[in-house]
């Protein structure tokens, strides 16, 4: 039996439940590309029988997506992220990084390389030239990433007047009477400080403005608060977990103590916050890890309010960090069910990864886009086939909206929660400015 942080891979009997659930293995077939596999690859590096330096064991290793799919299906309870965890980090110590994830990595240490890297990338989306670029090789297939994280507002309205349902015209509900809700609030609402990350705040400012909007009508006082830095999950992932600590260190002090709850709309920053307890280990990390919520958790909390009707068909596609690490399922599906003539489907293969996993597809183009094509393929084989992909997940967003323009699929990808801040404008409950 292992102690320390190997040990969550003891309870392993190498049944292979894991093999069905693992996306690059289901791409390979490669025994070396499945969690029972790799657990084999990381007791090995535990005792010392393989190291960081041999090249078999670290391309099995670093193909890992993490996605942790493997876990829910493990009739033993294995903690397979814990221990892949532990053998990144031991693989760091012994042959650091690679150039490009060390390039990759050194932009998010630092919120000022980060804040001018997307602001530059914002510009270029604004352009328009990304969406006209975008396409199948590589460069186009960057293109496509960026122009996937815009605003999906314009293309959803545009689809609900092309059906003629008059949903821009619908009220639901009034101001008066959003007013008069207001009034039979509690006199102190609960607070929320919105967590806002770094390609969240600068790509995804959108889904900050929505996910403000629609708490507010639900009861919720959102804050902002200063001084936040990246959550450190793509250090966390790379087993650079003293930057990770650091980081994360760093939102513990901004975060702490000056809400109810700390919102996080992207799956795999919540993910990580919910863990800080553990990667930073003070009281202060517990108790924030303990309120963080994602929006969807919030939102389902209070029902939510239902809004005005979109007649849309929408496709839901979990993020891996929110189901598998998070284990949050429902609350998603509810805060879209609030949403009158949404036609909600599930997917098969709504719940396997997209290839996305970070700076994943980054690092391993090839693999994130052969473990993407059957998700794509789903959606083209899809009757009826889907106005929108959601999925609640920036790095998602982007790696699915990519693929479908590749494949010249005129379905779009949102942000959950950008439906129902639409379905809430349209019921008059707010004006939305420009962003």
């Amino acid at each position: 039996m292992s102690s320390g942080p190997y040990a969550a891979l003891d309870p392993c009997v190498h049944c292979g439940f894991c093999l069905p659930a693992c996306p690059t293995y289901l791409v390979t077939a490669d025994e070396g590309h499945s969690p029972r596999g790799r657990i084999v690859l990381m007791r090995a590096l535990e005792r010392g029988e393989m190291s960081g330096h041999d090249a078999a064991l670290v391309e099995y290793l670093d193909a890992c997506l993490g996605c942790r799919g493997c876990e829910p299906v493990c009739p033993s309870g294995v903690g397979y992220g814990r221990g892949l965890e532990a053998a990144r980090e031991q693989l760091l110590s012994q042959r650091g990084l690679s150039p490009l994830a060390r390039s990759v990595l050194g932009v998010f240490r630092y919120r000022a390389l980060w804040r001018s890297v997307f602001a530059l990338a914002r510009g270029l989306r604004a352009t328009r030239l990304p969406s006209l670029l975008s396409g199948p090789g590589r460069m186009r297939f960057g293109m496509g990433m960026l122009a996937a994280s815009a605003e999906m507002r314009e293309r959803v309205e545009w689809s609900a007047r092309q059906r003629g349902s008059g949903t821009a015209g619908h009220e639901l509900g009034s101001r008066d009477d959003l007013a008069a809700d207001q009034t039979r609030r509690p006199a102190a609402p609960p607070t929320v400080a919105l967590f806002r990350g770094c390609v969240m705040d600068l790509l995804f400012s959108h889904v900050h403005a929505a996910t403000r909007r629609t708490l507010e009508v639900n009861g919720y006082r959102v804050l902002d608060l200063p001084d936040q830095m990246c959550c450190g999950a793509l250090h966390e992932h790379a087993g650079d977990r003293e930057s990770a600590r650091a980081l994360a260190s760093a939102n513990v002090e901004a975060l702490a103590g000056r809400a109810d709850f700390v919102v996080v709309n992207s799956a795999g920053c919540g993910a990580l916050l919910k863990d800080y307890g553990h990667l930073v280990g003070t009281p202060e990390s517990s108790t924030l890890a303990a309120s963080v919520r994602d929006v969807s958790e919030l939102l389902a909390e209070k029902g939510p309010r239902p809004g005005a009707p979109l007649d849309i068909d929408v496709a839901y596609d979990a993020p891996c960090h929110l189901q598998h690490a998070q284990r949050v399922h429902e609350a998603p599906l509810a805060m879209l069910r609030a949403i009158p003539a949404l036609r909600l489907q599930l997917l098969p293969g709504s719940d396997r990864c997209c290839g996305s996993a970070g700076i994943y597809s980054v690092l391993r183009p090839r693999m994130a886009r052969k473990v993407l094509e059957s998700k794509i393929a789903d959606v083209e084989a899809a009757s009826p086939r889907p106005d929108l992909v959601v999925t609640g997940n920036p790095g998602c967003i982007m790696q699915i909206g990519a693929g479908l323009r590749a494949a010249k699929l005129p379905v779009r990808v949102a942000h959950p929660v950008e439906l129902l801040d639409l379905s809430y404008q349209n019921a008059g409950f707010y004006e939305v400015k420009g962003e």
